[in-house]
């Protein structure tokens, strides 16, 4: 398997463990971005039975970004009509 190859690589050129490393980490760090993207994000809607439209449910000091630079969620006021 492809697990194998990489393990006799790894023995035969110790300097290429930092390497497999760093893609490795890379790798799983992109794939767990991705699900909070499909998990968290107010744009996917998985259940459109019972939530169809989930932005309008959002109250305006809930943080949906990853990270804000400078704007502090948490003293916003909602001004916009309900729906």
């Amino acid at each position: 398997t492809m697990f194998r190859v990489m393990v006799s690589h790894a023995k035969k050129h110790p300097s290429l463990i930092p390497l497999f490393l760093i893609i490795g980490s890379g790798g799983v760090g992109a794939a767990l971005y991705v699900m909070r993207l499909a998990m968290f994000n107010p744009e996917v809607c998985w259940d459109k039975k019972n939530n169809p439209e989930p932005w309008n449910k959002l109250a305006p000091n809930d943080q949906y970004k990853f990270y804000s630079v400078n704007v502090d969620y948490s003293k916003l006021k909602k001004d916009r009509p309900d729906f």
